[in-house]
């Protein structure tokens, strides 16, 4: 039987929520505070993905500025009704929901319409269009009642599709299948005339589970599927290779099919550096509601090809380096931190990229001068070629491997007290800085490079035909269990000076990246 690789989305993709247009799927998935925000994919077989763009851009009503890299966009749902696009997502404060809001769009790749602010509170928003055209909003929230058999709640109101508001009364819907776990990722669902209430619960973490309830009426009330929890890995071993599954979401193909998109991460050794990718699972409609992977019961790294899906269609990962020269706009795998750096990187007219130091540090929680892509494979080299003529130690640019503002490391092109060009290897961890090399070079233009495995990320500099290694850090360093947060591994470029120094630019010739695994 033709198969294909899980997952379909490496790379930190997390809380994936996906709709069907005619013969094409499209899906979203959280972005924190990595700007633009909501980024927008598009298949035909729901196996091979491309990025089309962002659903938020420059927004005073969903602002990034000051906020912890795990805190921003959070959990948008994207659905399709009648020729138009809709997502709605949280922009979290501090681990809670501070804004919900609703954006609209005639075509997925944008422009989507400016975010409308809802009367909402919590997190994860989700919408449901029933058979008479009307729309639910539905999300979660602290319980209103402390003794409502669980800490959190969903509930639920209508969304006037011509005003583009909440309106009449809050319905709630239901606390959860666990007694004691905080329920969330709601989504509602219609079969033969069943509401099905399909949620998350036990954290996203390693106790993640996916639960259901039902209903014959839309606002409920809601019966706890007594077969909850309905796909889970929290009773695995440490050998399972895919563990914290959940935050599913449903569609139906155009053969007929259901399938699920679910978030899980790729542990090592207990520590993972990729972040929560995207899973792709099947699902089976019964009288008792939905079957998660009917034939194994566990998400898979190699499974069957949706009906209709030949295995000459599933492309193999690309041979070879990625080799970025930007000329012209560059692309949608492209992030910045809380904002857009315009002002500060740019392609140059003949090509390069040029970095403006910015007095904006990593460790801060404004918009640096930093330009990065997620890292999409656990065995991989990044490389880029630099210039950067330094006026004094406080001026740098170079390679990022950055977690969150309080976990990175950087490779950067500097020079010393007395003006000679040096690479220095620099790691911070819980916000304290440790400078773990330096090396001087002939020139103020070298080659940096980084390549990671299964035990750590090694960091070279290539100066004058001569390969010198800084040195390594460990993997899980990087980790999501170490660093805390939500967020995988990104690589970047960046650059950085004081205030008071001259003004400086650097200038990146191209940056080179290199998946040496498969899925």
């Amino acid at each position: 039987m033709p198969t294909f690789a899980n997952p379909v989305l490496t790379g930190s993709h997390p809380d994936p929520s996906i709709c069907r247009a005619g013969e094409d799927f499209y899906l979203v998935t959280s972005s924190f505070a990595y700007f633009p925000g909501i980024p927008v994919c598009h298949s035909r077989d729901l196996v091979n993905w491309r990025p089309l763009g962002h659903v938020v851009h420059r927004s005073p009503r969903v602002p990034l500025a000051g906020l912890d890299v795990s805190d921003g966009l959070w959990a948008a749902t994207i659905r399709h009704h009648r020729g138009t696009f809709y997502v709605v997502a949280t922009l979290a404060r501090g681990r809670q929901g501070s804004v919900t809001f609703l954006c609209t769009a005639s075509d997925p790749a944008g422009p989507w319409s400016e975010p409308i602010v809802l009367e909402a509170e919590g997190i994860d928003p989700s919408l449901f269009f029933d058979d008479d055209g009307r729309c639910w909003f539905t999300a979660c929230r602290d319980a209103v009642e402390p003794d409502a058999g669980g800490p959190g709640e969903l509930w639920m109101r209508e969304l006037d599709l011509d005003a583009l508001a909440l309106t009449g009364p809050t319905h709630v819907l239901w606390h959860g299948a666990m007694r004691g776990a905080w329920v969330e990722a709601p989504h509602v669902y219609k079969r033969d005339g069943v509401y099905h209430l399909i949620a998350a619960e036990g954290g996203t973490e390693h106790h993640h589970a996916v639960t259901a309830a039902r209903s014959d009426t839309v606002t409920g009330p809601y019966a706890t599927d007594p077969r909850s929890p309905l796909l889970t890995h929290r009773h695995r071993g440490a050998a399972e290779p895919v563990h914290n599954v959940g935050h599913v979401d449903l569609v139906d193909t155009p053969a007929g099919e259901t399938w699920a998109v679910a978030l899980g991460v790729r542990p090592i050794d207990g520590t993972h550096t990729l972040g929560r990718e995207v899973f792709l699972v099947p699902v089976e409609w019964t009288a008792r509601g939905p079957v998660f992977a009917p034939d194994t019961g566990r998400v898979m790294l190699s499974e069957r090809l949706p009906a209709g899906t030949t295995a000459a269609s599933v492309r193999p990962a690309p041979p070879g380096p990625v080799r970025y020269g930007f000329r012209g706009p560059l692309g949608p795998e492209w992030s910045s931190l809380r904002g857009p750096v315009d002002d500060l990187v740019s392609p140059s007219p003949d090509g390069g990229l040029t970095i403006r130091l910015s007095p904006e540090p990593l460790t801060s929680t404004g918009t640096p001068a930093f330009l990065a892509r997620r890292q999409q494979h656990l065995r991989m080299r990044a490389a880029a070629r630099v210039r950067c003529t330094a006026a004094a130690p406080t001026q740098e640019a170079g390679l990022a491997v950055f977690q969150n503002q309080d976990q990175h490391a950087t490779l950067g092109l500097t020079v010393d007290a007395s003006g000679t060009p040096q690479v220095v290897l620099t790691a911070l961890e819980a916000g304290a800085a440790t400078r773990l090399a330096a090396v001087a070079v002939a020139d103020s233009e070298v080659v940096l490079a980084v390549d990671s495995d299964e035990s750590g990320y090694t960091f070279h500099v290539e100066d004058d035909g001569t390969r010198t290694t800084l040195g390594s850090i460990e993997r899980p360093f990087f980790s999501t269990e170490r660093a805390g947060g939500f967020v995988g591994v990104h690589i970047g470029l960046y650059g950085t000076g004081d205030a008071g120094s001259d003004a400086a630019e650097a200038h990146v010739h191209w940056f080179e990246y290199a998946g040496l695994d498969r899925p």
